[in-house]
């Protein structure tokens, strides 16, 4: 049997750090595993066209292994090609890359370590929202610089206390963050989800649920993404909701970069109409080096904290999603029950609303 992986490359970084199990170098840790058993297991960053790897081995692949950090795109033309093609496993939280429909279609399951970077992202998001809200970017490049000017970073800094902070999405990560929020006195934490949360779990962040999208935005100091992409997500945070936002506010998007339409987001900061951006999530990735939102920023020069996508992917987050990938084969090879919150598309239904009401 075929097992592809595709994965980023580590460099010298991966050589150094064995726990950087998501690299292309340290193969999720299960290369011994899965050739011990007779298995032939390919592992590739090279993921773009017709004659890259990831194209060339599906097509008789019977595992295929992918990454949201560094995806690969299993288009509905590739997954005709895919003939042997029977599982796709994500070794992190994340399968918008994979076209869905057409795995339903062509009986393939897919699963994802469910829970895996739930600690890990909720924990980013509240670094993004607080480097946003104190200009704490800005700040540290006047040190690198050697420049020192107070004024020039304070009228543009704040305090978390006192604000109204919402998330678009409230499951497993988006609930996290609320919980993280608590302690920081917020003015309301809000939230924005076709599904309410049970009353016990919005009584214990004190979370109200806004229904109507544009006025939920319009009440929020911070916004922060933290939803699955689907049909009914891409472009959501597009040019005509940025006009409902409160002047001066600020967005983090951890979820996946097409949630919010980059130009608009760009031209938001600019106009003044926005104060920051932050996240880690792009529309592309690898994100061109021309990227709109590599160097967009507000009108005072700062509101910029885009890094690549890493927040799911600390040493913690890999250990935990290697782990649950090879549990994932082990139950495939075994014939053996899948655990039922990992599982986003059966044998040719969906198991889960995660990816929209279907």
């Amino acid at each position: 049997m075929k097992v592809l992986a595709i994965l980023y490359k580590g460099g010298d970084a991966a050589s150094s750090e064995p726990r950087l199990l998501g690299t292309v170098e340290n193969q999720l840790g299960i290369r011994k595993w899965l050739e011990s058993q007779g298995h032939e297991f390919i592992v590739s960053d090279s993921k773009e066209g017709p004659d890259s790897d990831f194209q060339k081995h599906l097509v008789d692949a019977e595992i295929l292994i992918t990454t949201p950090f560094h995806p690969g795109y299993l288009t509905a033309d590739l997954v005709e090609k895919a003939k042997n093609l029977k599982l796709c496993v994500t070794a992190g939280v994340g399968s918008d890359h994979i076209d869905l429909n057409a795995a339903v279609k062509h009986g393939i399951q897919v699963l994802e370590v469910s829970g895996s970077n739930v600690v890990s992202v909720a924990e980013h998001v509240m670094m993004s929202i607080l480097l946003l809200v104190r200009n704490f970017v800005p700040a540290h490049e006047m040190i690198e610089r050697g420049d020192w000017m107070v004024s020039e970073i304070a009228r543009n800094a704040f305090d978390l206390e006192g604000k109204v902070v919402g998330t678009i999405g409230a499951g497993r990560i988006g609930y996290r963050v609320l919980q993280r929020l608590m302690p920081f006195d917020c003015k309301e934490l809000i939230y924005y989800d076709y599904a309410p949360l049970p009353e016990a779990a919005a009584k214990a962040v004190n979370a109200r649920r806004v229904e109507d999208l544009k006025e939920f935005v319009s009440q929020c100091d911070v916004v922060t993404v933290n939803c699955p992409l689907h049909e009914g997500t891409i472009g959501l945070v597009n040019a005509e909701l940025l006009k409902h936002f409160k002047k001066g506010a600020w967005i983090v998007n951890t979820a996946r970069g097409a949630i919010c339409d980059k130009d608009a987001v760009a031209a938001a900061l600019a106009s003044g109409h926005l104060n920051g951006y932050a996240g880690d999530v792009w529309n592309v990735q690898p994100a061109p080096k021309d990227h709109v939102l590599r160097t967009a920023k507000n009108v005072l020069g700062g509101g910029n904290g885009m890094v690549p996508h890493y927040s799911g992917t600390t040493l913690d987050a890999q250990s935990r999603y290697a782990k649950g990938t090879k549990s994932i084969i082990e139950n495939y090879l075994a014939g053996k029950a899948q655990e039922p919150q990992n599982i986003i598309v059966g044998v040719g239904k969906f198991e889960t609303k995660a990816y929209g009401q279907r």
